[in-house]
């Protein structure tokens, strides 16, 4: 907590009320419309304002209300994450005033306004979001002001390092920490849980740690929890790693490049995520992690995130001159994007998926068992002792031994397997196919929307079940997935979506687009 340069004749007036509300990583306070200080003072809904009590102060938004039930003129009431972050019990006497903009707000709007940013401004607006100083209108105009104006090369680099350095850095004292990463926009696309246990399995270090969906059903993180804790703090993800070479963790609780979670909290609900800002959260993560060789997946298809080649070209070489310039030896693979990885889109769907993997279970999904094989292939061959070519034969002996599954069942008793148990959600829908035919088209986005509107990631046992896939044949009225919701109103959200749209498209063999792969 910072120290307060209020001067000690502030007349504390009001009381300290918990309200209990979840304004999820932003500071709320909460002033009655008739309190006196709120006319003296001049306020307004969503003015930003300093709360002062002895040598502590918070920032937050103020929320101006009407009703004693929620606070009365005397008191002062605080959201959930306001009043964690003060630390202060109910009932202390707290001053309020307006606070002083950041001052590296005067950078934004340059960058709004199109201008090149350097080094020193993006420390600036990086240790003023970390410190809590904007407000999420402020970092919301951050983000849009250099997603829309977009980021030079350079500037990717220095918001990077700006990010990277805002946080703790992990450093493992080993010459190859592995890690890898896709960049998204493909639903149930759950590698990671399984290139894990196989490259911890053949004994390489590979401290892995995830953030939680922001625009998708499902992040890693959110799958991973199904199964076991994710929410690790440094000392206890150190040891796991040490002892077990790897973890599959939720990277936030770790204070890894805390900017970015921050940043995150803003993008989830704007569906924010831009190429240049993209980057610059991955590798600042991965380098806060202690990574030294990392793996980027970069799926295309015609509904991906990247749809087309020479999109996936330009991000490749942007991946690789940050890396550079950041001294991690980096790697970009090409994938094929065109439908969902696996059958299921949502965390337990998707936490089954990977077991029935790791179990080598005959209904195991063939597409993310391969896919998920060949990444654990290419990372295994940053080991020096690693001939070119025999990684995938290696992760390949590794998953059919058994090997993988035993390590992930050691990273689940070592993080703490779930208590909870996550059942599919009692609604569910299934969708017919219109048509006689070959599925020839799965639409990403429109799957993942509707599995989102089902609840997921929120309630892990919402989400969508494929049954069908590209190039399967199917039968007008056969079933091609099921929705599955765990309240009505999510329920109907996502059966109304459907019927605007199955998300497939029925055709011939001859319509199914080409698969754009490099391994």
């Amino acid at each position: 907590m910072a120290k307060t340069s209020t001067s000690k004749d502030v007349r504390a007036t009001l009381k300290l009320r918990r309200l209990g509300i979840d304004t999820y990583r932003e500071n709320v306070v909460y002033l009655h419309r008739e309190c006196e200080l709120y006319r003296a003072e001049g306020f307004q809904a969503l003015t930003k304002v300093k709360v002062c009590a002895d040598d502590k102060h918070i920032l937050a938004v103020l929320n101006v209300v009407d009703d004693d039930s929620i606070v009365t003129p005397s008191d002062l009431g605080l959201s959930e994450e306001a009043f964690v972050s003060f630390g202060l019990k109910e009932g202390r006497l707290v001053s309020i005033e307006h606070a002083e903009p950041p001052a590296s707000m005067d950078a934004v709007r340059r960058k709004i306004a199109g201008e090149r940013l350097n080094q020193q401004d993006f420390r600036h607006i990086i240790n003023d979001i970390t410190d809590r100083l904007y407000s999420k209108m402020e970092i919301a105009a951050f983000l849009v002001g250099s997603g829309q104006t977009d980021m030079d090369r350079d500037e990717v680099f220095y918001l990077t390092r700006a990010m990277m350095e805002s946080g703790e850095r992990l450093d493992w004292n080993e010459a190859l920490v592995a890690d890898k990463h896709c960049i998204g926009g493909i639903p149930g696309n759950r590698t990671s849980m399984l290139v894990v246990p196989m490259v911890a399995a053949h004994g390489m270090l590979f401290p892995k740690t995830s953030s939680r969906a922001i625009t998708s059903p499902a992040g890693t993180a959110d799958t991973m929890e199904v199964l076991a804790n994710v929410e690790l703090n440094i000392k206890k993800l150190h040891d796991i790693v040490r002892k077990h070479r790897a973890c599959l963790a939720w990277g936030g609780t770790a204070e890894l490049s805390p900017a970015d979670d921050i940043m995150i909290a803003v993008e989830r609900p704007l569906g924010i995520d831009s190429l240049g800002q993209m980057v610059a959260s991955i590798l600042s993560k991965k380098l806060s992690a202690g990574s030294t060789h990392l793996l980027i997946d970069i799926p295309v298809g015609p509904t991906a995130k990247v749809r087309q080649m020479r999109q996936a070209q330009r991000l490749r070489k942007l991946f690789e001159f940050v890396g550079d310039q950041l001294d991690i030896h980096l790697e970009v693979v090409i994938t094929d994007g065109r439908q969902p990885v696996g059958y299921g889109i949502g965390p337990v769907l998707e936490s089954r998926d990977v077991m029935r993997v790791l179990q080598n279970a005959p209904d195991a999904p063939d597409d993310l068992r391969q896919k998920s094989l060949r990444l654990a292939g290419r990372v295994i061959e940053f080991d020096p002792d690693v001939r070119g070519g025999n990684g995938f034969a290696i992760a390949r002996d590794i998953l059919d031994s058994g090997r993988a599954l035993a390590m992930m069942n050691k990273i689940i008793q070592a993080q703490g397997a779930q208590t909870k148990t996550f059942e599919l959600g009692k609604l569910r829908h299934e969708v017919a196919s219109p048509a006689n035919g070959v599925v020839v088209d799965i639409n990403n986005e429109h799957m993942a929307q509707i599995a989102r509107f089902a609840g997921a990631p929120m309630d892990k046992g919402a989400g969508v079940d494929l049954f069908k896939k590209l190039g399967d044949e199917v039968k007008k009225g056969e079933v091609l997935y099921c929705v599955y919701a765990e309240f009505p109103s999510d329920f109907n959200f996502a059966r109304a979506l459907c019927e605007q749209s199955t998300g497939y498209t029925i055709g011939t063999q001859e319509q199914i687009p080409r698969a754009f792969v490099e391994f």
